[in-house]
């Protein structure tokens, strides 16, 4: 049976989605996040350092729960897997990453974008998915508009989430959380602008 991500967020409503281009800024970003109110944080496969932070945030930040983003292929859902990650999390779903899925107990956040998309997943069992791109695919009303036929699936859109819209997605039956990329941008990440991640942070934690 697999567990449901959304019983892993305890009870985070929005997920920091980063990418990390240096090692070294994995645990001081894991830890600004958590100590902001954020626990839950899914960290992009885009870059080489992506699985070596994916391993540092959890040996040294263990209070963090770690999702590993931009899973493609069955070889990064191992690669994730055995980095630490908590959970696994997909722009879309290719059927070689579907059968990988349904052998696999991993909590996974599937990618979808279309009303088929959601049934197919469904049929696999998997009844928690990502709206990838929300705001390209029509956002609030696309959820508004699936909560009818498909009312058992509960997602979390990701993909021009901001703070000024992010209520508008939480406030939706169907939504167990939003992910967003605005709390820790990549700039502020190289920068080491730890203040400004925190105040964003503090601030997305009381959406």
């Amino acid at each position: 049976m697999r567990t449901q991500v959304s019983s892993l967020c305890k009870g985070a409503r929005v997920i920091p989605v980063v990418v990390i281009d240096k090692v070294e800024d994995a645990v001081p970003l894991a830890s600004c996040l958590v100590e902001n109110g954020m626990p839950v944080v899914e960290v992009t496969m885009r870059t080489e350092a992506a699985l070596a932070a994916v391993e540092e945030i959890a040996k040294h930040v263990p209070e963090c729960v770690i999702g590993v983003g931009s899973i493609l292929t069955p070889q990064h859902l191992s690669q994730a897997q055995a980095a630490g990650g908590h959970f696994g999390v997909s722009p879309g779903t290719s059927q070689s990453l579907l059968r990988a899925l349904e052998i696999s107990d991993w909590p996974f956040l599937p990618g979808a974008a279309t009303l088929s998309e959601m049934l197919t997943l469904r049929d696999a069992g998997i009844m928690e998915q990502k709206l990838f791109p929300a705001a390209v695919v029509g956002g609030v009303n696309m959820l508004k508009s699936v909560a009818g036929p498909v009312s058992d699936i509960s997602f979390c859109p990701t993909g021009g989430v901001k703070p000024e819209n992010a209520n508008d997605f939480l406030s939706l039956s169907n939504v167990f959380a939003v992910g967003g990329t605005w709390i820790a941008p990549l700039d502020d990440v190289n920068n080491k602008n730890w203040n400004a991640i925190s105040e964003r942070a503090a601030a997305a934690s009381k959406l």
